[in-house]
């Protein structure tokens, strides 16, 4: 080998040990960055990191030292829909989030428009109710053989007098005059 290529793959080999110090070098102020960062976040008040306690929020409304069973019931008036809840009730906690499902099937051959009104019993449980989302809201349209899940979301307000253990909520559906095809 000649001095000039041994020059060579020695300059090559220092270039080398360089680029792979830089690399590592990056690497490493790359991990570094990440605890940096966050402290700086943090001295600003800029919260852009949920803490771990913060990660799973407990909600302080619900009163877990009693129960409401909600007996849930569906009809439908005059109407060609087969209507039920999926589950005939539920307990919950008042002030708990919760979901249930109710199913609707259109069982005539042309398409047909409702429109859901929920009754309570007792009378002032409905004051105590609060529908956060609903079928109820807005008209219905189901195709002819169309079968539909729908959601009802709800909190039961913590206020309700503790006497009252159980809710009826009923929907009945009622057909929209003028859509769906006439009588």
């Amino acid at each position: 080998m000649t001095a000039a290529n041994e020059a060579l793959a020695r300059d090559n080999r220092r270039l080398l040990v360089r680029l792979a110090v830089v690399a590592a070098a990056m690497f490493g102020f790359g991990f570094a960055l990440v605890p940096f960062y966050r402290a700086i976040c943090e001295a600003l008040g800029i919260n852009y990191f949920v803490k771990p306690e913060a990660a799973a929020p407990v909600n302080t409304q619900v009163d877990v030292s009693r129960t409401v069973t909600i007996e849930l019931d569906a009809n439908a008036h005059n109407l060609p829909w087969r209507f039920r809840p999926l589950v005939n009730h539920v307990s919950v906690h008042p002030g708990a989030l919760v979901t249930v499902e109710y199913e609707v099937a259109n069982v005539r051959d042309r398409p047909v428009t409702g429109q859901a009104v929920p009754s309570f019993a007792p009378r002032i449980a409905g004051q105590h109710f609060k529908k956060l989302d609903c079928f109820c809201f807005t008209q219905q349209t189901l195709a002819a053989g169309e079968t539909r899940r729908m959601p009802v979301t709800f909190v039961v307000d913590p206020q309700l007098p503790a006497d009252i253990r159980s809710i009826a909520l009923s929907y009945t559906f009622f057909e929209v005059a003028g859509k769906g095809g006439g009588g």
